[in-house]
């Protein structure tokens, strides 16, 4: 008596699903990587306790040898106020400022004091203790 099914059932695998996954996984990570973009030039941060990762919309970066730059432009000592308040016109942003530990600290007290006139929060980029 010859008993066979009707529906074969296929054992072969779809790899159309697996590929949609590992396409929405390679499109997270390329988009959720960009929201950490390192500063325009280098810098050699100074150590803290604590290094909290912010939001970064306004960048100010210092170098030891005294080169200037907002949002990676390279601009002068006395160019740095008029570019952030074009960058902070009629909004309260977060200026994020990049010195160098070489750095005197009058270069920072000077654009943390420009930043905090035009009403922005300021925040002091660290690099964590190893």
């Amino acid at each position: 008596m010859g008993l066979q099914s009707k529906h074969k059932v296929d054992s072969a695998f779809s790899m159309s699903s697996m590929t949609d996954i590992i396409f929405l996984l390679l499109i997270f990570f390329m988009l959720t990587s960009s929201f950490i973009t390192p500063s325009g030039l280098p810098v050699n941060l100074p150590s803290s306790e604590s290094s909290d990762i912010v939001m970064q919309e306004i960048t100010v970066t210092v170098t030891k040898d005294l080169k200037f730059s907002v949002n990676d432009k390279v601009v002068s000592r006395e160019q740095v106020k008029t570019e952030l308040s074009n960058l902070l016109k009629d909004k309260k942003g977060q200026v994020v400022l990049h010195i160098d530990k070489e750095v005197p600290v009058e270069h920072l007290v000077e654009i943390g004091g420009i930043a905090a006139g035009l009403e922005a929060n300021v925040t002091i980029a660290t690099k964590p203790y190893k």
